[in-house]
């Protein structure tokens, strides 16, 4: 005759997991958001805002980039921690005597941005060595001022 209580005991426990797995599911989720809102943020630029306000005016610095037709190549040596970088012109003549000047950024990660003053090696090409702190995907924030013109661009990079 002792089934009963038994029965009542099990019924008891029964609404306390359903209050248990809403206990657990809720805990998780509040992780979840702590997690995505206190890292990063997706904003490439702190100025993303002005940058829309002056859409015309970005678009003018566009038009006139693509005006001057300059080619940029990119390589990476590893071993070295080497950046190097090949102008051309738009008929394909090497761009010489510019200055030149690159941010390496790391898209995922908040993280100062490291600058690499690149120095000429002729034939239109620079190269600048850096210590990355990590290797993956990096954005160069590549500057190239020469004969009067301001030309930046920024390149996707994995770097090894």
């Amino acid at each position: 005759m002792s089934l009963p209580p038994a029965r009542q005991q099990r019924s008891n426990i029964v609404p306390w997991l359903f209050v248990a797995g809403f206990v657990i599911v809720i805990a998780v989720n509040g992780t979840m958001m702590w997690l995505a809102i206190s890292s990063f943020s997706g904003l490439y630029s702190g100025h993303a805002r002005d940058r829309g306000l002056h859409y015309n005016q970005v678009m003018a610095e566009q038009r006139d980039r693509e005006a001057l037709g300059w080619t940029i190549e990119t390589s990476w040596q590893a071993n070295d921690g080497l950046l190097g970088l090949r102008i051309n012109e738009r008929d394909g003549t090497v761009l010489a005597g510019a200055s030149v000047v690159v941010d390496l950024v790391r898209p995922a990660e908040k993280r100062a941005p490291i600058r690499i003053g690149m120095t000429p090696e002729g034939g239109g090409r620079y190269a600048g060595a850096v210590a990355l702190p990590a290797r993956g995907s990096w954005d160069a924030d590549i500057v190239i001022e020469a004969r009067g013109h301001r030309f930046a661009i920024t390149r996707r990079l994995f770097l090894r």
